[in-house]
């Protein structure tokens, strides 16, 4: 049975490889990611595709960040088109016109609290404050919640903690930096397996590479979705 808590990102070059790969792994596929990477290869015009012919669900991760009323603009622009999610970083000003840019459009905005290929020597480099991630990941979640987020982006590891928070009741919890086991970690730094994701709290996983590196991504999808029901 598809399993809409994975979703699949197309992190292939242009929007042909995408409909070509959501193709190949057609009803095991249900809600697909579609990121920077390809805005430029026909993102949008996939994203509409696959939602508007295929009726499949669309997370667009744009992380977006700008001033409020540039964020408001763009969101109000994307909710046009009917999609699922959407990222903003999660800086609350930035959150807060982000909402206000999707309205009543349904689409849900979602709040990038630390990018799961970061760790603390990253943040230093960025001038990051100090504390361990898991509490600065965990303090953003909740300023986000405050701002108006529907959601957050967080790594498994820190899935629990913010599912913990009041401010999360209701709220989802989506995570990438999934790795079935076996899998490369790739860039990711703060991962842990689909099953462990779920357990502690995410309501989406976001699996990549595994799926469409896979000589077969439509098994691949489904053992994803095994291990889900298991």
């Amino acid at each position: 049975m598809p399993d809409d808590r994975l979703i699949i990102a197309l992190d292939v070059p242009d929007a042909h490889a995408g409909l070509e790969l959501a193709t190949r792994i057609g009803d095991a596929g249900t809600f697909y990611k579609i990121g920077l990477g390809m805005l430029t290869g026909g993102g949008l015009a996939l994203a509409r595709e696959l939602k508007d012919e295929h009726g499949k669900r669309i997370f667009l991760d744009m992380k977006l960040f700008d001033i409020g009323a540039t964020v408001e603009a763009a969101v109000r622009g994307l909710a046009r088109f009917d999609l699922d999610f959407l990222t903003v970083h999660g800086d609350p000003q930035v959150v807060a016109a982000a909402r206000t840019g999707a309205g009543a459009s349904g689409m849900r905005v979602l709040a990038v609290t630390i990018l799961t290929s970061l760790d603390r020597a990253d943040l230093d480099a960025c001038l990051y404050r100090d504390g361990e991630i898991a509490d600065l990941v965990t303090e953003r979640a909740a300023r986000a919640f405050a701002a108006g987020a529907d959601g957050v982006i967080a790594s498994p590891q820190e899935a629990a903690t913010i599912r913990a928070l009041p401010e999360a009741r209701g709220k989802l919890i989506v995570t990438p930096g999934v790795r079935p086991a076996g899998s490369a970690d790739g860039d990711q730094k703060r991962i842990a397996t689909p099953a462990a994701a779920i357990a502690a709290g995410a309501d989406h996983i976001v699996v990549g590479r595994p799926v469409w590196q896979a000589t077969d991504p439509k098994a691949a999808a489904e053992a994803i979705i095994a291990e889900l029901a298991g």
